[in-house]
């Protein structure tokens, strides 16, 4: 019997079992050299994947989480298809793309998605450095090929595929949202009720993603030593720069890290008071987590976007908005109100001032406003002449 390879070993005769995981990947060192494998296909359909494994996380050094979901979609090729990875071909990436958009209705991005692990396990075993090409030859007649093509594949032309639906929340619906949770706290109050603290809290995590421009796992994360004093804004006290220390990670690589200065000042004097009057209160406050919950442990990304979603329906606002809407409306009104796209790209956290743009929704005002000055400026000149 083959097992799988979660165990991390590979199966031979019955009395010869080899190790895998220390290896870099390369076939000789993830088979059992000289032994007559029970079942040669599974073994080494299994073996490329814990080869495969190894790759990623000692050459490249991903997340096991990563890695983790790779495997789980060449598996499901590979069920699917009923076939070797030495025996695939593009066809059955067509069928199995077929099956994916017409019968589980799988969206663009997460087609793209399973196009990329297959084929990155497909230049896997197909490099003669990994040894694969050479083992199948030996064992059955024939070798892996690449079965995924720029012609059978989802190309990725756009800088952005998120829903069409999602944009940054208008100046009124922010101030809308920001009143209603508000409101929570001062009616849990009025009714003597246990959740005040934790509408408090939320509220002032509503206000925190958007005065700073965060993400929710970015939010989500925050201790209270990441907030520090910025010599250029004495006025902001200990609150003038907020690190983020959890910021979207690049492929393979740790989180990046940013330093975000504080530019609304209303933002500034909300988590103040949260720190100073609200947060003491509960049993848990000793700890460094920013947002506690009751229970003592670290306010999840997910129960922000529960709680968000709450408050929009209750106050009938679009359900495409969720909390990320208000990252992108703090990119909006920054620029609106005259920063320099540059400063709000640091800001953010984007490599690129294209992303920038893209989270930039200006106002029909905005944009007459700017076309105002475009023409003064052009009669000024006309008259110049």
């Amino acid at each position: 019997m083959i097992p799988a390879l979660d165990g991390g070993w590979i199966l031979g005769l019955e009395d010869q079992l080899a190790p895998v995981g220390g290896g870099d990947g390369r076939a000789g060192l993830v088979l059992v050299g000289g032994v007559s494998l029970l079942h040669p296909e599974d073994a080494v359909a299994d073996a490329m994947l814990e080869g495969w494994v190894c790759q990623q996380r000692g050459g490249r050094r991903l997340a096991k989480g990563t890695i983790d979901g790779r495997v789980r979609i060449v598996r499901q090729f590979m069920e699917q298809t009923n076939e070797y990875p030495w025996q695939w071909s593009p066809g059955l990436v067509d069928e199995w793309m077929t099956h994916l958009v017409a019968e589980k209705q799988r969206a663009k991005e997460t087609i793209r998605s399973y196009q990329g692990a297959l084929r990155m396990f497909c230049d896997y075993i197909t490099s003669p450095y990994y040894e694969w090409p050479q083992e199948c030859q030996t064992r059955f007649g024939t070798h892996p090929v690449q079965v995924c093509h720029e012609w059978n594949t989802v190309a990725h032309l756009a800088d952005y595929e998120g829903r069409a639906e999602r944009r940054p929340m208008t100046r009124e619906e922010i101030q809308c949202l920001l009143d209603h949770a508000d409101a929570q706290v001062e009616r849990a109050v009025r009714l003597g009720r246990k959740g005040a603290l934790a509408a408090y809290r939320d509220a002032t995590v509503f206000k925190v993603i958007y005065g700073w421009g965060l993400r929710c796992s970015e939010c989500s994360r925050l201790d209270l030593v990441d907030f520090y004093r910025n010599p250029a804004a004495p006025e902001l006290g200990r609150f003038g720069s907020l690190q983020v220390r959890f910021g979207k990670a690049s492929r393979g690589s740790p989180p990046r890290r940013r330093m975000v200065h504080s530019v609304m000042p209303w933002a500034v004097e909300a988590v103040e008071d949260w720190v100073d009057n609200v947060r003491p209160l509960y049993r848990a406050s000793g700890g460094p987590v920013l947002w506690p919950t009751e229970r003592g442990g670290r306010l999840q990304a997910r129960e922000i976007e529960e709680r968000f979603a709450l408050y929009r329906d209750e106050l009938g606002l679009d359900r495409d908005l969720v909390p990320h809407c208000l990252r992108h409306s703090h990119v909006t009104h920054q620029i609106e109100d005259g920063a320099d796209p540059k400063f709000v790209q640091e800001q953010v956290g984007h490599r690129f001032a294209s992303t920038t743009a893209i989270y930039t929704g200006v106002s029909g005002d905005f944009m007459d406003t700017m076309m105002r000055r475009a023409l003064d400026r052009a009669y000024q000149i006309d008259g110049e002449m």
